[in-house]
């Protein structure tokens, strides 16, 4: 599973990915599947690093569908592959894991960490979303 968290999406999900017990190349893959929300073969190819053969790639797939993570349909003679769970659910898993992993299950560790690492000014309309989020955060009884 993979998310899109950060700018270098394979570094930031690939140790998340990792833990779900995929190889580099099938993380790889569910990265460009979320990020694209679905591609065919020769797509995946093109934003894949170092690109296998095309019969890799299918075998790649093979075992992500064995896996119970990714689907297919048909789209005329072609297949588009798209991720079994949506992208903001695995973002969410993915999340929950390096939150458990890296900050000691501590979303303020956490959210000090991306604050700290962002060089961009958060501007007024972000800051008050974040504040709404917190709000209903605490209401939930989160």
């Amino acid at each position: 599973m993979a998310a899109t968290l950060m700018p270098n999406k394979s570094d930031a999900t690939s140790s998340s990915t990792a833990a779900a017990g995929l190889s580099r190349r099938e993380s790889q893959v569910m990265d460009i599947l979320h990020r694209r929300t679905g591609a065919t073969v020769a797509e995946i190819m093109t934003d894949l690093p170092d690109p296998p053969t095309y019969s890799a790639v299918r075998s790649v797939l093979r075992i992500l569908g064995e896996k119970e993570l990714i689907k297919h349909r048909e789209d005329g003679p072609r297949y588009i592959y798209y991720p079994a769970k949506p992208t903001e659910t695995a973002r969410e898993d993915i999340l929950a894991h390096v939150v458990r992993t890296y900050f000691g299950d501590s979303p303020e560790q956490a959210v000090t960490a991306l604050l700290r690492m962002s060089d961009v000014d958060l501007s007024e309309a972000e800051i008050k979303r974040l504040r709404n989020t917190i709000r209903r955060a605490r209401q939930s009884g989160r």
